[in-house]
């Protein structure tokens, strides 16, 4: 027998983010978040985004252990931007079995119905700015840094449930220690050349600075995106000082035209080579392996790339992958992905497969009306 339960002391949350130790068991390619970030991030008061959203947090038990999780999110400034009433079910984990998947769904829908909602997508960890999407393919390898991950058996549970698909969400991998090609190169150094234009790294001393000018392109670039839910000042304040640490800026280039910023990409080196050694804890010797591993990381992952409506179709999303593979070329990546992109936004994708990209994971976001 199921029971679905809410989360409502310092223990649920604990066997909330522990319960994933149990689904993986045994699975190579699963890497655990750090406990610490994902309590945090599951958090109101120490997450920004819980200042605009709401959330539900569910344990599915049967015999009193627990054998899934879901958390039910309402954001209001996605649905203010989007004029809808959306609500997203993430953090979903559950034996191969449909009892639990069925349970835990309907009271994820069932809370997001009893909050105004008409549609429910998903999954969304906890909205699509973050980790996003059920995969449902490329089980070969592990995810990167910030990416989803899943059993395969997820896609039956979820589908079987009576969600079907809203978006799929691509992946690509590019090889870091071939050579670019030249007729590639030489249109990048013509583009380089033009007057007004300059490309840098981020400057992590005048970070502030730079945090101006990236929120300027992102509210500007991502605006037309299916996906796109604006972020507050405080939300990418808190993501700078989350990421500064872990932040290469090289892997981070940024584009001006004529003094304007026009374009940015932000690329991390995959930590998740480094994660998969720690068991989600820095303590008591977690630093130690952090400090040790971090610099055998052999590839990273493309994570933001955008350009504003202005400036677009003049090169400047071919400049910045250049700029971002020269730079892992030279920390001695193998390998980068880039991810993740939407299905249908074929700019972005025609640079990626003329540096030799290919599709190599596909993730599927669901919807379910109320």
């Amino acid at each position: 027998m199921i029971t679905v339960r809410e989360v409502t002391t310092a223990q649920d949350l604990d066997r909330f983010v522990k319960l994933p130790f149990a689904i993986y068991q045994g699975d190579p390619n699963w890497v655990s978040p750090l406990l610490s970030d994902l309590k945090r991030t599951l958090t109101p008061g120490k997450n920004p985004f819980w200042t605009h959203a709401e959330r539900k947090l569910f344990l599915a038990e049967k015999d009193s252990r627990p054998v899934g999780r879901v958390c039910a999110t309402v954001d209001a400034n996605y649905n203010g931007f989007h004029k809808s009433s959306i609500g997203f079910f993430g953090f979903f984990e559950s034996t191969d079995d449909q009892e639990t998947a069925n349970a835990l769904i309907a009271a994820a829908c069932r809370w997001c119905r009893e909050k105004g909602m008409t549609m429910v997508y998903g999954p969304a960890n906890p909205s699509l700015n973050d980790e996003a999407g059920l995969l449902l393919d490329g089980f070969d390898s592990p995810p990167l840094v910030k990416m989803s991950y899943n059993p395969r058996y997820y896609e039956k549970l979820i589908q079987a449930a009576g969600l079907c698909k809203v978006k799929d969400l691509h992946a690509y991998v590019v090889a870091a220690d071939r050579p670019m090609p030249e007729k590639y190169t030489r249109v990048i150094e013509m583009l380089k050349a033009k007057p007004g234009v300059k490309v840098r790294p981020i400057d992590l001393k005048h970070l502030k600075e730079d945090l101006e000018s990236i929120k300027e392109i992102y509210n500007d670039a991502w605006s037309d995106n299916w996906d796109f839910a604006p972020m507050t000042s405080e939300e990418i304040d808190d993501m700078a000082k989350q990421l500064k640490p872990l932040i290469v800026p090289e892997l981070c280039p940024m584009v001006f035209c004529k003094g304007e910023p026009a374009a940015m990409s932000i690329a991390l080196p995959d930590y998740n080579q480094v994660l998969a050694r720690l068991g989600g804890r820095l303590l008591p010797f977690g630093w130690l392996k952090f400090l040790i591993y971090k610099g055998k990381i052999t590839r990273g992952r493309l994570w933001a790339l955008g350009v504003k409506a202005k400036f677009r179709h003049q090169g400047f999303d071919s400049l910045l992958y250049y700029e971002s593979l020269v730079a892992a070329r030279k920390l001695g990546y193998k390998q980068g992905e880039v991810s993740w992109i939407l299905e249908d936004n074929l700019s972005i994708i025609r640079p990626i497969l003329n540096l030799g990209g290919r599709l190599y994971k596909t993730y599927r976001v669901y919807q379910q009306p109320l």
